[in-house]
C-alpha cells in the first residue's frame, strides 16, 4: 500500500511537471548567446509547418476541422517531424492552445507562435486595409491589443517555445512602388515607415514580456534590410529572426548581427525549392545541397564553436509543398512549376534575367492526393534524409568542436541521400499511377418516383407520343464517368473524362438534364419511323490540358471553365468568365472550348485566347491582350476578332451575337488613395452598313425611319474613379458607348457586392456611383445607376413596317441597356472580413459564427425593350419574340446568411422577394418570394428550397413567364468524408423530394379538356371551378466517385 501511494504521488507529480509551461530565456555566456529551455541549452532544429490539402489555399484552416481530422493530420505528420530531428515548428496564431500542448506532450515538439503583426493587412474601423501604416494610432492600438490578448491566451501553454512577431514586414513597406535613388535614404517613405514599424515592434515586445516572463519575443525580418533601424528602435526584442534566401551560404549575416545588434540570430525561413527551372524537372539533390550548407553554418556559428557564437537555430522552409502558392486562388489542384522570382544565390538553375524560384516546390516532403476525409500522405525528398543526418548532431553536446562538426557534415553523402529518397518518389508516382492514370471513376445511380394531379403527364407512357415527363410512376437512371489523366512530363498535364449512359429516365419532373441526350430518338426512314434506343450513349464530359513552358503557360479547356480578364486590364469586358455551374450540364452546352496562352519572360504581358466557343454562345474567335507599365501607368490593349457567325445554341442564356471585331485600350494608375481608370473601345466594324429602324414621335403617333450603321457608331469610352480612406470607399464611373460599340458584362467587384453594374452594352450613356461606410463589423453601401440608350427601343404600338429589333436580324437591340434609373442599398455584417463576404468561394471559406448580407434594389424602367431571343422545343432553333415586357418599376430585396458555429455545424441561407418580368413578350409582372437553405452537420448535408409564385428551374420558364404557385425541395445526403458547401462530384447517398403546385401559368397544368377545331382533346388551363394541380417526385441516389 505504501509503495502504491508513493507511486501515485510520483505519477501525479510527473504529470503536473509535464503539464507545466517551459521556462525559456536567452542567456549571454562567455562563448556566445544561447537559448535556454528549463535551464538547458536548446538548439532550434525547426521547421515551417502547415497543413493545406491539395485543392485548398490560405482560406483553409486545419483548426476549423473536426477534432478527429485534426488528430489524424497531426498523428500522420508529427512522427515524421520527430523522426527527422525537428524539435520546434513555426505556426501562426489561430492554432488553439490545446493542440500546441498535444503536439508537445505526445511528440516532444515545441511551437514558435507567430503573429503576423499587420503583414497582410488589417481591419480598421470595419474596413480591410491591405497595406499597414504603422504610424497610424489605430494600427498601434489594434496590434498592441492583439498581441496582449495572444500573450494572455498562450502564456501558460505547455509546448510554447517563444513568440514571433511579423513575417518579413519590412518588405511590405514599399507599397507605394519603387523610390528614386536621388532621394536620401533617411527621407524615403520606406525608411520613415520602417522607423514607425520597428518602434511598434519594440513596444509590442515590451508589452508581451511584461505579461509573460517565461517566453522570449522575436521579430521576423526580411534578410538584414533596415538592420541599423532595428538596432536603434528594438532594444527590447530578445531575438532577431530573419527570412534569408542567399543560396548555400548566409555570408556575413552572423557577423553583421553580432556587431550591429548584439542579439541572437534565428533563421525563421531559409531553404531551397526542389525544382530546377533550367531542366524543368524535380531536383531533389540541389535542394538537399543548399540545406546542408545552410545548416552547417547555423551550427558552426552556435555558441562555443569559435565563430560568431550568436546562432540559436532556425526553421527550414518548409515541410511540405504548397500547391496553392503560385495562383493563390486558381489551379489549386495543379502542382505549378512557374518560377515566380529570381535569386542568383541558387546557381544550379540560375540564368540571368530569368526566374528560378518555384514557390510550390519548397517542401522537403512531396504531397500526395487528398482523400475523402481531407487528409493526405507525405513522401520525403532527399532533403528530408539530409536533415535527418544533420540533426543527429547536437552542437552543444560535450566534445563537439568545429573540427568534429565539419567532419560530421563531410560524412553526409548527397548521392546516398538521393538514392534513399527514390523509393519515396516511386511510392508517390505509384499513388499517382505514373504518366497515365485513371483520374476519375464514378457512378451515379438514381431512381425516380413521380405523381401528381390535374396535369398533362400521362399515368402510363404512350408509345405514340414523345412527351417528357412521359409517365407517372417509377423509372431509373445510370450515369458513369471515366477519366484518364496523362503526365508525360512534369510541366505537361492532360485530362479527359467520358460519360457513359445506362438507362435514361424519362419521367423526371425536371425534364431537362445532362443525360437526356440518351433518350430514345425516333427518325424517319424509307421503311417508316424507327426508334433509336442507343443514341449518344458515350460522350466526352470535359477535358483540359496544361503546358507550363519556360516562355508561356498554355491551358486548353473543354467544359472546364476559365476566369475573366476583368482584373487584368479588360476594362470593357471583352473576355467574360466561363464558369457556369450546373447549367452547362443541364443544357448539354459545349462551352467553353478553346485555349489560353499566357506569356512569360520576353513574352510577359501577352495573353492569347482562341477557340470555337470561348464562352457559352460565343462565335469562334481569337483575342489578344498585351499589358505593360509605362511611367507608373498600367496600359492594356485587347483585340478581338470573330472568325465566323455561330448559328445554334443550347439555351436562351447564351444567344450568339452578331459577328464582330473589337479593340480596347485601358490606362490605370493610382495616386495615394485615388484610383483612376480610363479606356476606349472600337467595336462592331463588320456591322457598318447594316440597316436598322428608328421610331420617332409620341405614343399612338409614331413614324418609323430606316438608318444604317456608320463608322462613328463603333466608338465608345469609359472612365472610373475610386477613392479609399479610412472607413469610406467611393467610386464613380461613366460611359458613352455608340450603337454597336458593345463590350461585355462587368465581372469585377468594386469594394462590395453591389448588383447594379454596367451592362457593357453599346448604344447607351451611363453613370454609376456608390460608396461604402464601415463601422466596426457593419458596413452600409448605397449605389446608384443611370443609363439611357442613344436610340431607344421600337415601341409596341409603332406602325408597320416597324417591329421590335432583335439581334438575329438587326445590328443592335435595346435589352440590358434599357433606360433605367436605379438605386440600391447593401448592408453587411461580417465579423471576419479576411474571409470576404462577396468572394466567389465564401460559402466554403467563411468562418464567422454569423455573417449577413442584406440588400434592396429599386429600378425605374420607363420604357419597353426590344425583342428577346427564345428557343423552340427542339432545343436548338432560335426565334425572336414579338415584343417585350412593358414599362414597369421593379424592386427586389435579398439577403444571405452564413453561420459556421463550429467545425461540425454550419448553415447558409439565401432569401429574396420582389417583382420581376419575363424575358419574352408576356406582359404579366410576377411577385415572387424564395429561400434556399443548406445545412451541414458532421457527415450529413441538408439542402432545401421554397419558392412562391416564381419561375421554374429552366430558361424557357422565364422566357415564356411560366410560374408555379409553390415549389418545395428537400435533399438529405451523407458522405464518406465531410460534405462540401459546393455541389462537387463525391461519394454520397441521399434522398430528394420535390413538390410543386400548378395553376394557369404553369406548364403541364390541365384541369379540364375541350375539343379543338381539329376534333382533338386539348387542355384548358383556364377552365373555371378548379383548384391548383400538383406534381411531385421522390428521388433516391447513390453517387460513387473515385479520384486519384
Amino acid at each position: 500500500m505504501k509503495n502504491l501511494l508513493l507511486f501515485s504521488v510520483f505519477f501525479f507529480s510527473a504529470g503536473v511537471l509535464c503539464a507545466q509551461t517551459s521556462q525559456v530565456s536567452v542567456m549571454q555566456r562567455d562563448q556566445g548567446l544561447q537559448l535556454m529551455v528549463n535551464g538547458k541549452e536548446f538548439m532550434i532544429n525547426g521547421m515551417n509547418w502547415d497543413y493545406f490539402p491539395v485543392g485548398t489555399n490560405y482560406n483553409f484552416s486545419l483548426w476549423q476541422q473536426p477534432d478527429d481530422i485534426i488528430r489524424a493530420a497531426l498523428d500522420e505528420e508529427m512522427p515524421l517531424l520527430k523522426s527527422v530531428g525537428v524539435n520546434a515548428i513555426r505556426q501562426y496564431t489561430g492554432v488553439p492552445p490545446e493542440w500546441i500542448r498535444y503536439i508537445y506532450e505526445k511528440y516532444g515538439i515545441y511551437t514558435m507562435l507567430n503573429h503576423s503583426f499587420g503583414r497582410y493587412g488589417l481591419t480598421l474601423d470595419g474596413s480591410w486595409v491591405a497595406n499597414t501604416e504603422y504610424s497610424d494610432p489605430r494600427v498601434r492600438d489594434l496590434l498592441l491589443r492583439e498581441v496582449q490578448e495572444m500573450t494572455e491566451a498562450y502564456r501558460n501553454t505547455p509546448g510554447l517555445l517563444l513568440y514571433l512577431l511579423g513575417n518579413e514586414n519590412n518588405y511590405g513597406l514599399f507599397w507605394d512602388g519603387a523610390e528614386t535613388e536621388d532621394i536620401p535614404v533617411k527621407d524615403r517613405k520606406s525608411t520613415i515607415r520602417a522607423e514607425a514599424m520597428y518602434k511598434l515592434f519594440n513596444e509590442a515586445a515590451e508589452l508581451m514580456k511584461a505579461g509573460d516572463k517565461s517566453h522570449p519575443v522575436a521579430i521576423c525580418n526580411g534578410d538584414l534590410l533596415f538592420l541599423d533601424i532595428i538596432a536603434k528602435q528594438c532594444p527590447g526584442v530578445d531575438i532577431l529572426g530573419v527570412n534569408m534566401y542567399r543560396g548555400v551560404s548566409f555570408g556575413d549575416a552572423f557577423e553583421r548581427v553580432k556587431k550591429e545588434y548584439g542579439k541572437p540570430l534565428m533563421f525563421t525561413e531559409f531553404g531551397a525549392d526542389a525544382f530546377n527551372a533550367v531542366t524543368n524537372s524535380e531536383d531533389q539533390q540541389s535542394q538537399a545541397y543548399y540545406l546542408l550548407g545552410n545548416w552547417k553554418e547555423i551550427y558552426e556559428n552556435a555558441a562555443g564553436l569559435g565563430k560568431a557564437g550568436n546562432s540559436i537555430g532556425g526553421f527550414t522552409f518548409q515541410f511540405s509543398d504548397g500547391w496553392w502558392k503560385f495562383g493563390q486562388t486558381s489551379n489549386l489542384d495543379v502542382h505549378d512549376n512557374n518560377a515566380s522570382w529570381s535569386n542568383g544565390g541558387y546557381l544550379n538553375d540560375y540564368v540571368p534575367g530569368e526566374n528560378n524560384m518555384n514557390e510550390e516546390w519548397f517542401g522537403i516532403c512531396a504531397k500526395g492526393p487528398t482523400d475523402e476525409r481531407g487528409l493526405y500522405h507525405l513522401y520525403p525528398r532527399a532533403a528530408y534524409y539530409a536533415l535527418k543526418e544533420v540533426h543527429i548532431l547536437d552542437p552543444y553536446a560535450r566534445g563537439v568542436s568545429s573540427e568534429s562538426l565539419t567532419a560530421h557534415f563531410d560524412n553526409i553523402s548527397l548521392v546516398d541521400i538521393v538514392a534513399k529518397a527514390r523509393s519515396d518518389k516511386a511510392a508517390l508516382e505509384s499513388e499517382q499511377s505514373g504518366k497515365i492514370r485513371l483520374s476519375r471513376l464514378g457512378a451515379e445511380l438514381t431512381t425516380f418516383n413521380t405523381g401528381g394531379s390535374l396535369i398533362t403527364t400521362p399515368k402510363e407512357a404512350d408509345p405514340e407520343r414523345t412527351v417528357f415527363p412521359n409517365q407517372l410512376g417509377f423509372d431509373h437512371m445510370q450515369s458513369f464517368f471515366v477519366g484518364v489523366a496523362g503526365t508525360p512530363a512534369p510541366n505537361l498535364k492532360a485530362n479527359v473524362e467520358l460519360n457513359i449512359l445506362g438507362n435514361v429516365a424519362q419521367n423526371p419532373i425536371n425534364e431537362i438534364f445532362y443525360e437526356n441526350r440518351g433518350r430514345p430518338v425516333v427518325v424517319n426512314t424509307s421503311n417508316g419511323p424507327v426508334q433509336l434506343n442507343d443514341a449518344n450513349r458515350v460522350q466526352v464530359y470535359r477535358a483540359d490540358i496544361n503546358w507550363n513552358h519556360k516562355d508561356f503557360d498554355l491551358t486548353g479547356f473543354y467544359r472546364t471553365g476559365h476566369y475573366h480578364w476583368g482584373y487584368e486590364g479588360d476594362f470593357f469586358g471583352l473576355y467574360p468568365e466561363a464558369n457556369y455551374g450546373p447549367n452547362i450540364d443541364i443544357y448539354n452546352g459545349q462551352a467553353p472550348l478553346g485555349f489560353e496562352l499566357d506569356g512569360k519572360r520576353k513574352l510577359k504581358g501577352l495573353s492569347i485566347a482562341m477557340g470555337p466557343e470561348l464562352w457559352w454562345g460565343a462565335n469562334p474567335a481569337v483575342l489578344v491582350k498585351y499589358s505593360r507599365k509605362v511611367a507608373g501607368i498600367d496600359l492594356t490593349g485587347i483585340f478581338h476578332e470573330d472568325l465566323e457567325q455561330r448559328g445554334t445554341t443550347e439555351s436562351s442564356f447564351a444567344i450568339p451575337v452578331p459577328k464582330t471585331r473589337r479593340a480596347t485600350l485601358q490606362a490605370k494608375t493610382k495616386l495615394g488613395g485615388l484610383g483612376l481608370e480610363a479606356g476606349g473601345i472600337w467595336g462592331g466594324q463588320p456591322l457598318v452598313g447594316r440597316t436598322f429602324q428608328i421610331a420617332d414621335g409620341e405614343r399612338g403617333d409614331y413614324t418609323v425611319y430606316q438608318d444604317e450603321i456608320q463608322n462613328k457608331d463603333t466608338w465608345g469610352g469609359k472612365v472610373k474613379l475610386t477613392f479609399s480612406r479610412g472607413r469610406i470607399n467611393w467610386y464613380a464611373q461613366a460611359a458613352a458607348m455608340a450603337l454597336v460599340a458593345n463590350g461585355g458584362a462587368d465581372f469585377t467587384k468594386t469594394f462590395t457586392g453591389w448588383r447594379l453594374k454596367d451592362s457593357g452594352s453599346g448604344n447607351q450613356y451611363n453613370f454609376l456611383s456608390g460608396f461604402t461606410y464601415s463601422a466596426g463589423d457593419f458596413q452600409i453601401a448605397p449605389n446608384f445607376l443611370w443609363q439611357r440608350p442613344i436610340e431607344g427601343p421600337i415601341p409596341a404600338d409603332a406602325p408597320a413596317p416597324g417591329r421590335p429589333r432583335n439581334i438575329l436580324e438587326d445590328p443592335f437591340s435595346v435589352r440590358a441597356n434599357r433606360e433605367t434609373v436605379a438605386g440600391e442599398i447593401l448592408l453587411t455584417y461580417d465579423p471576419t472580413p479576411a474571409t470576404w463576404m462577396y468572394e466567389w468561394d465564401n460559402d466554403r471559406s467563411e468562418d464567422a459564427r454569423l455573417a449577413v448580407s442584406a440588400g434592396f434594389v429599386y429600378r425605374h424602367l420607363p420604357t419597353v425593350q426590344d425583342a428577346a431571343i427564345g428557343i423552340l422545343p427542339d432545343g436548338r432553333t432560335t426565334f425572336a419574340f414579338p415584343g417585350s415586357a412593358p414599362a414597369r418599376d421593379l424592386w427586389e430585396a435579398h439577403a444571405r446568411i452564413v453561420s459556421k458555429l463550429n467545425p461540425d455545424f454550419g448553415l447558409i441561407a439565401n432569401v429574396y422577394m420582389g417583382d420581376a418580368q419575363a424575358n419574352g413578350s408576356d406582359t404579366r409582372t410576377i411577385h415572387r418570394f424564395g429561400v434556399d437553405l443548406r445545412v451541414i452537420y458532421k457527415k450529413i448535408k441538408l439542402v432545401s428550397g421554397v419558392k412562391i409564385n416564381d419561375w421554374g428551374p429552366f430558361d424557357y420558364h422565364r422566357d415564356f413567364n411560366l410560374t408555379f404557385p409553390q415549389q418545395l425541395m428537400l435533399d438529405i445526403s451523407t458522405t464518406l468524408g465531410k460534405p462540401r458547401w459546393f455541389d462537387l462530384p463525391g461519394t454520397k447517398i441521399g434522398v430528394q423530394g420535390m413538390y410543386r403546385t400548378l395553376n394557369r401559368y404553369s406548364p403541364r397544368y390541365c384541369p379540364a379538356h375541350f375539343i379543338n377545331a381539329a376534333g382533338e382533346l386539348e387542355c384548358d388551363p383556364t377552365a373555371p371551378g378548379y383548384g391548383n394541380g400538383n406534381e411531385w417526385e421522390i428521388r433516391t441516389y447513390i453517387h460513387i466517385n473515385i479520384f486519384q
